[in-house]
């Protein structure tokens, strides 16, 4: 009596694809994230002085310093002009201007230096035999 052995030999596998956007794409979306919060901040900061809010009240406050730091720089180079409570900040501004110009030229400064334009699409190879073997 001959017993055959049944060796089985099913062979799958599986392709995982990525589509990786370059490392400089998402370095400069970072950068304009980061100065946009920035920018908004000032902004806010800006309506708000504009329109008299209460610099005791919370959000104010908040906004205030968080923005503080921000404006700092340029608090110096105009005077703020005040009607009947209302400040118009000529400072908060300009630090909207520059901050702009600020990351508008880092976003491209990566891009004139960076080696690749388009995104890059990896594909991996996973089969059943790879993962057996690594059992």
């Amino acid at each position: 009596m001959v017993t055959a052995n049944a060796v089985s030999t099913d062979r799958h596998s599986q392709v995982h694809t990525e589509v990786r956007s370059p490392i400089e794409t998402v370095v400069s979306r970072v950068i304009m994230f980061v100065f946009g919060v920035i920018e908004v901040l000032i902004a806010i900061r800006f309506v708000l002085m504009l329109l008299g809010a209460n610099a005791e009240a919370g959000f104010a406050k908040l906004i205030y310093g968080v923005s503080g730091v921000f404006v700092a720089p340029f608090t110096a180079l105009f005077n703020t002009q005040e009607a009947g409570g209302a400040v118009f900040e000529w400072s908060s501004l300009v630090a909207i201007a520059v901050y702009a110009l600020v990351a508008w030229g880092l976003v491209a400064l990566i891009r004139a230096v960076s080696p690749r334009e388009q995104a890059q699409t990896v594909e991996r190879i996973v089969s059943e035999e790879d993962s057996t073997a690594a059992r």
